[in-house]
């Protein structure tokens, strides 16, 4: 049986505690959205934070396939041609240490397509992609959809 790592307090290190004062991110006419379930991203403005803030999420290098996760029938075979495979692909932590493509799911099926091993990728962990959370309902459910995952884990 693995050991719960704790805090002082009690908690697990990357339990996440519901901030009442939590305001969603604002979604612009234009604005690309990530939804997965009832948590539905801002991905523009994700994007634009990561790169304002480029030295706190290095670019590395990731394999193609595990994150080819989308059958080709679901992407469009323009935007796929299209793909820039030389730009980052963007991971979140969906899960802890779980990580799912939420920009780049064109260039990755780009990527294994033109028979590449690895892509560029940068991560994001949850507890800075929850700011990017378009609804209330959607973080509140987050944190405690993410503090059950840890329960699991232990």
């Amino acid at each position: 049986m693995k050991k719960r790592r704790q805090n002082p307090a009690g908690e697990h290190p990357r339990q996440l505690k519901t901030d009442k004062t939590f305001t969603p991110i604002s979604v612009d006419e234009d604005d690309e959205l990530f939804p997965n379930g009832i948590f539905e991203f801002n991905v523009t403005k994700m994007l634009a934070f990561i790169e304002a803030n480029a030295d706190k999420f290095p670019v590395e290098t990731v394999e193609v396939e595990p994150f080819r996760v989308y059958s080709s029938e679901t992407l469009d075979e323009d935007t796929i041609r299209r793909a820039d495979v030389s730009k980052p692909i963007l991971l979140a932590e969906i899960s802890p240490g779980r990580f799912n493509v939420i920009d780049g799911n064109h260039r990755v099926e780009r990527a294994g397509r033109d028979g590449l091993k690895t892509i560029p990728a940068r991560r994001i962990g949850a507890e800075q992609h929850l700011a990017f959370l378009t609804s209330v309902r959607a973080y509140e459910t987050y944190v405690s959809y993410w503090n059950s995952k840890l329960d699991e884990l232990e």
